[in-house]
C-alpha cells in the first residue's frame, strides 16, 4: 500500500530504496516513541504539484523537535526542497508526505540523544476518514495531560493514545472516536479537530488538550474570511444537543463531515451544513483557485 520496490525515500542525506530502509534494533525512538513527525500532502493543480503549506508543517516539525530535544540539522528551505525532489523521484504529484525526525543511535537511557536522524516517504494516499459522514463515540480514553507531556509537538509516542482510542471505538462499531480532555470537556479526535455548527456559528475546542492543527487553523481562516463566526471554547459532549452539523479536520482527513455523537444525531446533513461550505473553499484553496460562495 505504501510502497514497492521502485519506492525511494529520503534517509539521512540519501535517497534510497524503501526496502532498504532499516533502523537498529536499539534506536531509543523504536523503544520509547521518541521521535517528532508531520503529515503534509501535494496537490496536483493546474500550476504544477504543490505542496499546501510547507513552511507551517516544517515549522511546526522544528518546534517539536525543539520541544522535546531532538537534534534536526535541516532548515525549513532544506525539507521543502527534499520535498519536492521526493515526489519527482517516484513520479508523485498528488500525494502524502511524511518526514519523521528520530533517533537512531543505540540509546537505551532515559536522557535527549546528541545526533538525530531524519526519514522522509510519501505515498498516493487518500482521504484519511474517506467521504461518508462518521459516527463518533465518546472515548473512554481521554487526551494526554498537557502538563505531562508538550501536547502542541507532533510526537510519535503521543499516538499510541489515538491508535487505543481510536480502535476501541471502532470495536464497537463506531467510524472513530471522539476524546474529551482532563477536565471532561471535547478535545478532538484520535488524529483530527473537531468542529460543530449551532445558529450560524461554529465552536471548536481552544488550545490545551489538543494539536492546533494546521489545517483547523485554515479552516478558522476560511470561516472568519466568509462572514462565519467561529468561537474556540471549552465544551461538554452535551453541549452537542441540537447542534445543527459538525465536521472534523486534519491534512489527511481533510474536512469530513460527522452524523453523530453517540445518541447525539446531527440535524443537517453534512452537505447542508457550514463545514460543507468550509470544505469547498478549503479545496479551492489547496488547489489554487478561489471560490465565491458566501456563508448562509
Amino acid at each position: 500500500m505504501y510502497f514497492d520496490s521502485n519506492t525511494l525515500v529520503f534517509l539521512d542525506g540519501d535517497y534510497i530504496s524503501a526496502e532498504q530502509a532499516t533502523c537498529g534494533a536499539y534506536a531509543q525512538s523504536l523503544h520509547y516513541g521518541y521521535a517528532v513527525f508531520e503529515g503534509i500532502r501535494a496537490y496536483h493543480t493546474a500550476q504544477g504539484t504543490r505542496i499546501f503549506k510547507a513552511r507551517e508543517h516544517y515549522e511546526r516539525l522544528h518546534y517539536s523537535c525543539s520541544a522535546i530535544g531532538l537534534p534536526l540539522n535541516y532548515s525549513i528551505e532544506e525539507l521543502t526542497e527534499i520535498s519536492y525532489d521526493l515526489l519527482a523521484k517516484n513520479n508523485l504529484t498528488d500525494a502524502y508526505i511524511r518526514p519523521l525526525a528520530f533517533a537512531a543511535t543505540p540509546h537505551m537511557t532515559l536522557t535527549t540523544p546528541t545526533t538525530g536522524n531524519l526519514l522522509m516517504a510519501v505515498w498516493k494516499w487518500d482521504k484519511y476518514l474517506g467521504n461518508k459522514s462518521l459516527r463518533l463515540t465518546v472515548s473512554p480514553y481521554e487526551r494526554p495531560n498537557p502538563k505531562a507531556v508538550p501536547i502542541e509537538a507532533k510526537v510519535s509516542g503521543h499516538y499510541a493514545n489515538s491508535i487505543i482510542a481510536s480502535s476501541e471505538a471502532k470495536g464497537r462499531g463506531f467510524d472513530e472516536a471522539l476524546l474529551l480532555d482532563m477536565n471532561g470537556y471535547v478535545a478532538e479526535g484520535p488524529g483530527a479537530n473537531f468542529f460543530f455548527e449551532r445558529d450560524g456559528e461554529l465552536f471548536t475546542a481552544p488550545g490545551g488538550s489538543i494539536l492546533r492543527g494546521i489545517t483547523r487553523n485554515t479552516i478558522i481562516d476560511l470561516a472568519r474570511e466568509a462572514g462565519i463566526k467561529v468561537t474556540e471554547k471549552f465544551f461538554r459532549p452535551e453541549e452537542l444537543q441540537g447542534a445543527t452539523g459538525a465536521f472534523m479536520t486534519g491534512t489527511a482527513a481533510e474536512v469530513i463531515g460527522i452524523a453523530s455523537v453517540d445518541d447525539v444525531v446531527f440535524e443537517k446533513p453534512f452537505e447542508e451544513t457550514l463545514g460543507a461550505q468550509l470544505a469547498e473553499r478549503y479545496t479551492a484553496l489547496v488547489m489554487g483557485e478561489t471560490v465565491a460562495a458566501e456563508a448562509s
